[in-house]
Parts: structure tokens; sequence; C-alpha cells
């Protein structure tokens, strides 16, 4: 797996360690990842997302999993959140026909 947020699409980044000595090493600066569950209210499901703090806190503000997802413009979505928001789009039709 990818050390990528599903929802913010942060990646690690490169950069320096810099000693006293101004010696310059090669080092990664990771992305803090964790795995969170989300609970969809449309599909009446936990959903698991390995999402950044970030990324957690976007989610809560805008009110849940599901408004989150349907809110995003089509260039933002991920492969794992355009899956989310295709199946969300399904529940919606289905509850409309009945």
């Amino acid at each position: 797996m990818t050390k990528r947020c599903t929802i913010t699409k942060k990646k690690p980044l490169s950069g320096n360690n810099v000693s006293k000595a101004i010696n310059k090493t090669k080092r990664r600066f990771l992305p803090n990842l964790q795995m969170v569950s989300f609970f969809s209210e449309k599909l009446n499901k936990k959903i698991r997302l390995k999402v950044t703090a970030r990324g957690i806190k976007s989610v809560e503000h805008n009110g849940g999993i599901d408004k989150y997802i349907m809110g995003l413009k089509a260039r933002e979505h991920t492969p794992e959140t355009k899956l989310l928001k295709k199946n969300l789009l399904a529940v919606d039709q289905n509850s409309a026909k009945n």
C-alpha cells in the first residue's frame, strides 16, 4: 500500500537532515496517516480508509463521510472515493425508486 491519504491525496515529501556541521543527508517527511472507520449513514455500514489527521478533521467539519464525498469535485476524487461515491449514488437512486 502507498503512504497516501485517500481523502486529501497527501503523500511523502523529501528533504534534508541538516546537522550542526551542515552535513546534509536525504530524508522523507511522511504524512500522519491513520486507519479510520467512518460510519456511512446511507450505506448503513463502516468504511475503513487510510486518512491523514487533516482529512479526519475535514470529514468531521463537513458533517460526515457521506456529505464530504458527495461534495467533492470530480478532479478531487481518488479511486477509493470514486467507488464510494458510485455506491452512494446507487443507494440514492434505489431509495428514490421505492
